[in-house]
């Protein structure tokens, strides 16, 4: 093998590492900005994830270097005969232990995270005692059902609770828990900001906590290629302070039990229109 294929070889992994070097200041690394996750729990994940590229991006140059220099050495070299040997247990052992110990440090590392995040009896209880709404994937929507204000929501749908569709609004400043369920094919609840995922099964009621560590407007998608309307499967998930989550329940309720004869909830600007009287 001539130098040529050598640089070849060498010019790809050296292009990988400079490309991974550069992502976070040209806008390749994760989403919105490059900024934080929306979430301390998802910040937990991000570190997690830095810490298994570190590893991998050391063991990805380290035997890169070694098949280059073996190319290199070779090309150089051309009276030197290969050697062919039939196994060698040492270096077996070697890599097979190292990864094994690397692996079981990971999962080891990680317990705690992913208690938190996936362990019921880890969530925040105030979360648990008073769950905000259930989150009902669907081809291809996002359906939202919060109980009546003043009240706390039941497994079942009640008369007085309140719908919306693919707009979905929390308070800030706690952490929330939603009921996620699926009403046709399986479904994936994806909050890439706050680095939340689970899938949405038929047959199951999920319990989904997350809390947002500054308010705003965040995407929701489906992360499960769940038919031809996949790609329209997109929601926003409204973080505001308390005071303008309780308006918009009130709002809410103003409109679900407007008869069309009396007046309607007052709108965003605060003004009010009424139904002509017949």
């Amino acid at each position: 093998m001539g130098k040529g294929w050598c640089l070849f070889f060498l010019f790809w992994p050296v292009a990988a590492v400079v490309s991974c070097a550069a992502a976070p200041f040209i806008g390749w690394s994760f989403p919105y900005d490059n900024a934080q996750a929306a979430s301390n729990l998802g910040i937990r994940i991000d570190s997690l994830f830095y810490l298994i590229l570190a590893i991998t991006a050391a063991v990805f140059i380290g035997t890169q270097a070694v098949l280059v220099y073996a190319l290199w050495r070779s090309a150089n070299n051309r009276d030197e005969r290969a050697l062919h040997t039939h196994g060698n247990h040492k270096l077996e052992l070697i890599w097979s232990i190292i990864p094994g110990i690397i692996l079981l440090f990971l999962a080891l590392y990680q317990m705690n995270l992913w208690a938190d995040f996936r362990f019921k009896n880890h969530y925040p209880e105030a979360a648990v005692k008073d769950p905000l709404a259930e989150v009902t994937a669907r081809q291809f929507e996002w359906r939202f059902r919060y109980p009546a204000m003043g009240k706390k929501l039941q497994p079942k749908p009640q008369p007085d609770d309140l719908y919306t569709v693919n707009e979905l609004h929390v308070p800030f400043g706690k952490p929330v828990l939603i009921q996620l369920r699926s009403d046709d094919v399986q479904h994936s609840f994806f909050l890439p900001a706050l680095r939340i995922k689970q899938d949405a099964l038929p047959g199951l009621q999920i319990p989904v906590w997350f809390e947002a560590n500054k308010p705003g407007v965040y995407d929701l998608v489906c992360a499960e290629l769940c038919g031809w309307g996949h790609y329209k499967m997109k929601a926003h998930v409204i973080v505001e302070p308390e005071e303008e989550y309780q308006a918009y329940l009130k709002n809410l309720t103003q409109q679900q039990s407007y008869d069309g004869l009396g007046k309607i909830a007052a709108n965003e600007n605060g003004s009010e229109s009424e139904a002509a009287e017949k």
